[in-house]
């Protein structure tokens, strides 16, 4: 997600958005452009902000992500790398969604380009991880059904990522136990005031 503002000009704040699929669960940091020393260290950080083990990345087809760098470090590790087809823009709908529910609407269309910018955002990010995780429920297509030419989908009851981590029986008991430590020690409207705080400030920023 590029934070461009009205021009592609010059060198640019972008976000990084990773979405596990299962669950729901969103992790977002921002790196100074898309240079995929960048991009992989971002990719680095969200692998140990995950409450579960990496097993895959599923990427588009930027340079930033289809480099030697990347693969050679998936193989390393033994993560499945996969990646979108190309001009198929829906392959990456989950992460679309994001990019607007979780991005555009907590951070707008300001250009950022500062290492000031830069700081603030992953700030921003640290405290939305807990708000959307933990306290935004979400629901998921169960089925679709076909009634003549139109299509009605059936949704899953509202549930928040942070739920469905501890319902998994993929996660293991560790883990569970160490999300549900944390979420003991989280003040949604804390965290609520402190995402404020920070779109403040970064709305202050003079470039």
């Amino acid at each position: 997600m590029a934070h461009c503002g009205d021009s592609t000009r010059g060198q640019y704040i972008n976000t990084l958005d990773a979405i596990n699929i299962a669950t729901g669960w969103c992790e977002t940091r921002a790196v100074i452009n898309k240079a995929q020393k960048h991009v992989f260290e971002a990719l680095k950080k969200i692998r140990e902000l995950l409450p579960f083990p990496l097993l895959g990345i599923d990427s588009d087809n930027g340079s930033e992500f289809i480099n030697a760098e990347l693969l050679r470090w998936c193989e390393e590790e033994h993560l499945a790398f996969t990646r979108s087809r190309p001009y198929r823009k829906n392959d990456g709908c989950h992460v679309e969604q994001k990019n607007w529910s979780v991005v555009r609407q907590n951070v707008g269309y300001k250009r950022l380009e500062t290492q000031a910018e830069l700081t603030l955002l992953n700030e921003l990010y640290d405290a939305l991880r807990l708000h959307t995780n933990f306290f935004m429920p979400s629901v998921k297509i169960e089925r679709k059904e076909r009634d003549g030419a139109r299509i009605i989908k059936r949704y899953s009851d509202p549930i928040t990522p942070y739920r469905r981590v501890l319902a998994s029986e993929h996660v293991d008991k560790e883990s569970k136990a160490r999300l549900a430590a944390l979420f003991d020690t989280l003040n949604p409207i804390e965290i609520r005031r402190q995402i404020t705080t920070l779109q403040e400030s970064l709305r202050l920023i003079k470039v």
